[in-house]
């Protein structure tokens, strides 16, 4: 692998990572495309890690409140300490359903459902159900939209639950989850972050077992400078990603990224299939 190789892949990591288009499906397609190898364990490894700090770095004072809380004795409890905590429990009880289902059905999941026109399918799919989503979320009345300490068990196991299907490349964790949340009443905003707060424990369970992988099986003869510019790129592509999402959105909406899903769709049915 070429370094100028190592910046595009990575760099669509961390964008794909966090915008609702679909990392897996971007990394499976697109090397396909360009004629390219297979990146290998280490650096998929690597690029999940640079977009673990990306999302830590942007949420760290969050993360920093929600990590104390866990630590406080119930009676010095305020009530933003006692949101945090009860945040804390939901997020875990989040990554439960797609740590289950990844746990026994992942290599299945490898060699059945990475078909190319299953990726094309699902960019279509869960695009339009993500507009659906959309459309259900502007049409609520304002006080009707949960902001993000009105989250319950409910919302987060239902979100966790469909989480599980970004397993199935070209679904996107960040896109599925997004929309669980807005057909849960999240507002647009609330959505994003607690995707992206799941991501955390998420991309850390599966950095964590692909390390154990190449621990068990052996590290591939992947050279360091390549490994290093993967994980700059997307670590600093999936701050960009962060960044910009929480701007579009609030501003506009996710029909941008809704019609960039049945473009891509579309050309990878027509054209890869």
């Amino acid at each position: 692998m070429s370094v100028i190789q190592a910046i595009i892949l990575g760099t669509i990591q961390g964008l794909t990572e966090f915008l609702p288009v679909s990392s897996s499906g971007h990394l499976i397609f697109l090397p396909k495309l360009f004629g390219w190898s297979d990146q290998g364990l280490a650096f998929d490894t690597v690029m999940h890690l640079g977009t673990l700090l990306a999302v830590v770095v942007y949420f760290r004072r969050k993360l920093y409140e929600i990590s104390l809380s866990v630590f406080i004795s119930s009676k010095k409890l305020k009530v933003e300490s006692i949101n945090d905590r009860k945040l804390f429990w939901l997020l875990i009880l989040s990554i439960i359903p797609a740590a289950i289902v990844g746990l026994l059905f992942d290599n299945w999941i490898e060699t059945n459902l990475r078909a190319t026109w299953i990726i094309g399918a699902n960019f279509i799919v869960w695009g339009i159900i993500l507009f659906l989503a959309d459309m259900y979320s502007k049409k609520l009345k304002v006080e009707s939209r949960k902001p993000l300490e009105k989250v319950n068990w409910k919302n987060s196991l239902c979100i966790g639950c469909v989480q599980a299907l970004a397993l199935i490349p070209g679904t996107s964790r960040s896109g599925i989850t997004m929309t669980a949340g807005l057909f849960s009443k999240l507002d647009k905003k609330s959505a994003a972050e607690f995707s992206f707060l799941m991501s955390v424990p998420i991309i850390a369970l599966a950095g964590g077992m692909q390390l154990l992988e190449m621990l068990r099986n052996g590290f591939e003869q992947t050279g360091m400078s390549v490994l290093v510019v993967g994980f700059i790129a997307s670590t600093v592509s999936g701050l960009v990603a962060i960044w910009g999402l929480m701007k579009i959105i609030q501003k506009w909406s996710f029909v941008p990224f809704v019609i960039y899903r049945i473009i891509i769709g579309v050309l990878i049915v027509l054209y890869l299939v």
